[in-house]
């Protein structure tokens, strides 16, 4: 079995107060076990704490209950700032520095972590090649499409090497055929670098083609209402995927339980 690189335990997040009246219970003791080199995607309807919870994951925002482990170590409510080497963060706006050229984008990313040299100029252009843009390293994001300025996002995410990506429903923001293209590239990405991979979505044919397991969450405050194993082969898991009779099995069950927690 693979190595347990990330684990959650009991974590609950709520805003507010109940004494000033604005008390809300965003996500309720949640737990869950991830595993090197995993895909994850956390679906759920609109407005359930899903970015909430990557939030947690990611270091952005810290749970009010519960706790987590990194390698079997207990970092507490909040990833503590000498972990955050350890992620990368794809958010659904690509967040480019619109003066900076694609490779710019990348750099500025190495010199937060402060990591020099040799190697890291080079995983520079090798990110791009990855997600398919190294002959765009010189072009600024106002000249790149909306999908090209997202895979810029996720090679922005990979290059300080993390071990584990963050993505809050990056592909949302684009129409329907860049996105579904997408899909497909972040599938390639996630086996060229073997990442392991926690990401929120609301798309159930989009945790289908991507997800090892996929977590259903309720409505707010989000618990976990079912964890389902995508038991799919990779190979199989191309433009074809629809004719797949489990994808289809699949589908079916997951959109059972999304309309049921309406």
């Amino acid at each position: 079995m693979a190595n347990k690189v990330f684990s959650v335990k009991e974590i609950s997040k709520s805003f507010g107060s109940e004494k000033n009246g604005n008390y809300m219970e965003v996500i309720k003791n949640i737990s869950m076990d991830i595993y090197e080199k995993e895909f994850i995607v956390i679906l759920g309807n609109s407005g359930c704490g899903k970015s909430t919870y990557l939030k947690i994951l990611g270091g952005i925002e810290s749970a009010t209950t519960g706790s987590m482990e990194l390698n079997g170590e207990n970092i507490g409510a909040c990833i503590p700032p000498e972990k955050l080497k350890k992620f990368g963060f794809v958010f659904q706006n690509n967040n480019l520095l619109p003066w900076r050229t694609a490779e710019g984008n990348l750099r500025i990313m190495l010199k937060i972590m402060k990591l020099k040299g040799e190697q890291w100029e080079k995983r520079i252009d090798e990110m791009l090649e990855i997600v398919g843009l190294l002959d765009y390293k010189k072009v600024y994001p106002h000249e790149l499409s909306g999908g090209m300025k997202q895979r810029v996002g996720i090679a922005r995410a990979l290059v300080h090497d993390p071990d584990i990506l963050i993505l809050d429903q990056p592909l949302g923001a684009l129409d329907a055929i860049t996105r579904k293209m997408l899909s497909y590239e972040l599938l390639n990405i996630w086996k060229k670098t073997q990442k392991t991979i926690v990401m929120v979505t609301n798309n159930v044919d989009e945790a289908i083609l991507l997800a090892n397991r996929i977590f259903v969450l309720s409505n707010k405050p989000a618990v976990i209402t079912h964890e389902i194993e995508v038991d799919i082969p990779v190979e199989e898991r191309n433009t074809m995927i629809g004719q797949n009779a489990r994808y289809n099995e699949l589908r079916e069950q997951i959109n059972n339980i999304i309309r049921a927690t309406r």
